[in-house]
């Protein structure tokens, strides 16, 4: 190989990217269960931590844009977990609000982070390996995220 920075093995970025995928694959069987999908289960946390929320600001914590963000938030609307309004004080704005049922899916999945440590501790992993990750990540994104000024 003439460029050994090409070699798939040297790549931070297909690490984190498969860490990402089978993280979220882990979730899928108890977000089935429930109806829901990863990112729905995103903007779920969003609301459970902080109701009645602006579509700018769910936006802007999950690090996505407005046009991927607006048709998740369509489908939760339909399945009945979400409600979205106009903004009082600035029409164009729109305010995400949860439903009694997305209320209460709260309930019915507040144990699915810790599926992630069941599956994984014991296997090489252990619980303060997985906390560091945490803050180092964090400044990851922090650094690849583009200014807001």
């Amino acid at each position: 190989m003439a460029y050994p920075q090409l070699k798939l093995d040297n790549q931070l970025c297909f690490r984190l990217y498969t860490a990402a995928r089978l993280v979220t694959s882990s979730y899928t069987p108890f977000f089935k269960k429930l109806g829901i999908t990863y990112p729905q289960y995103l903007v779920l946390m969003i609301l459970w931590e902080q109701d009645n929320r602006l579509v700018g600001d769910i936006t802007e914590k999950l690090k996505l844009e407005t046009n991927t963000v607006t048709p998740l938030l369509q489908r939760m609307e339909k399945l009945g977990l979400i409600v979205r309004q106009k903004s009082l004080a600035d029409t164009r704005q729109r305010i995400v609000s949860l439903t009694k049922k997305g209320k209460h899916l709260e309930e019915e999945i507040k144990d699915v982070p810790n599926c992630l440590a069941r599956d994984i501790v014991g296997k090489n992993v252990k619980i303060e390996e997985m906390q560091t990750l945490i803050p180092l990540l964090d400044n990851f994104i922090h650094a690849l995220s583009p200014d807001k000024d």
